[in-house]
């Protein structure tokens, strides 16, 4: 983008309602409207937000966390549905871009997903994340490479990851490949202490600088209330305090306006994207500050299946299939076939 533009963004860190999904949903419609009253064009909600993130899986071993699980599943998103028209109707209203985490359900499976909406409704991106952290393999299936996307939108080029996919490298490099103007970023929050906190701290600011872009980050919250009915009686409730840090970012790696550590609020901040240009104008990381011709990332991204139809394969990845598997075969070129 060569042309000076400023966006005005907002970061949501505010607590789920813990016991339905529509007072979790009815919380974020009226963030956005707050946020949209104060002529905010992008928001950011934390990881899996809708309709809560599944803290008792960090708590609890799996023994015990039958019934919270069929609770997530019998709460969770499905997308499109319901909750996705509900969100594309308020982009839509306050014409502001929309990007927030879920629990969605396909099926048997539940996914983490996040999910952007253009400012006109349109549903632009639902990217599922690749590897879910340790304690949470119990609750969630993994994405593909078919979502490693950057959208336009009415704000500029968005792209986003969820959580630890930060500590990918090639996952990160993918969207600045794709050359984001703005990266949209969400974690749980309320985890692990001040550790944590830092942690994401070091990888938003070093995602900003490495891509040249605005970073968008929002981390949940939990009150009090909220962590000792989670942990129990005999929970370690200490991992679910702390490790929240709402921030926005800009291109040198600097916060534009003070993170939100504590409590539940809304960070407000215009970003100049004259100074994404800036800083690529100094070091582009997929521009002149690379050497594709001694590095270079390898993308073998198509979507998933559990099944294949012979009739969508060509005669060469049907012999692959055979060989390898219908999942290899699906990723495969006729040229690749052949090898």
């Amino acid at each position: 983008m060569t042309d000076s533009r400023t966006v005005r963004a907002a970061a949501v860190q505010i607590a789920p309602d813990l016991d339905t999904a529509t007072g979790t949903l009815d919380r974020v419609l009226a963030a956005i409207t707050d946020a949209a009253s104060k002529g905010a064009e992008i928001i950011v909600f934390p990881e899996t937000f809708l309709p809560w993130y599944p803290y008792f899986s960090i708590v609890h071993g799996p023994a015990l966390i039958a019934n919270e699980h069929m609770r997530l599943y019998k709460n969770a998103v499905v997308a499109p549905g319901p909750v996705t028209e509900a969100l594309s109707a308020a982009a839509r209203r306050h014409h502001i871009v929309i990007s927030i985490g879920i629990n969605e359900r396909d099926h048997g499976t539940i996914y983490n997903s996040l999910l952007i909406f253009d400012a006109d409704g349109t549903l632009q991106l639902k990217h599922r994340k690749l590897s879910p952290a340790y304690h949470e393999r119990m609750i969630w299936g993994v994405g593909d490479g078919s979502t490693l996307k950057v959208v336009d939108t009415a704000v500029g080029r968005v792209g986003g990851l969820i959580c630890w996919e930060h500590y990918n490298p090639l996952a990160r490099y993918a969207l600045m490949a794709q050359h984001e103007d703005i990266h949209v970023s969400m974690f749980p929050g309320a985890l692990f202490g001040p550790t944590f906190a830092d942690q994401t701290e070091v990888q938003i600011r070093n995602h900003a600088l490495e891509s040249g872009c605005f970073v968008v980050n929002a981390t949940g919250w939990l009150t009090e209330e909220q962590i000792v009915k989670i942990s129990g009686e005999h929970g370690a409730a200490d991992m679910i305090r702390g490790g929240s840090i709402t921030a926005i970012i800009d291109p040198e790696g600097r916060h534009v306006v003070p993170p939100l550590t504590s409590g539940e609020g809304i960070l407000i901040a215009d970003l100049d994207l004259d100074l994404n240009l800036n800083r690529k104008r100094v070091m582009d990381s997929v521009g002149h500050f690379s050497r594709p011709e001694l590095l270079r990332l390898l993308m073998t991204n198509p979507a998933t299946s559990a099944a294949v139809s012979a009739q969508d394969l060509t005669p060469e990845q049907i012999t692959k299939a055979l060989k390898l598997g219908a999942a290899d075969a699906t990723s495969a070129t006729p040229a690749q076939a052949d090898a």
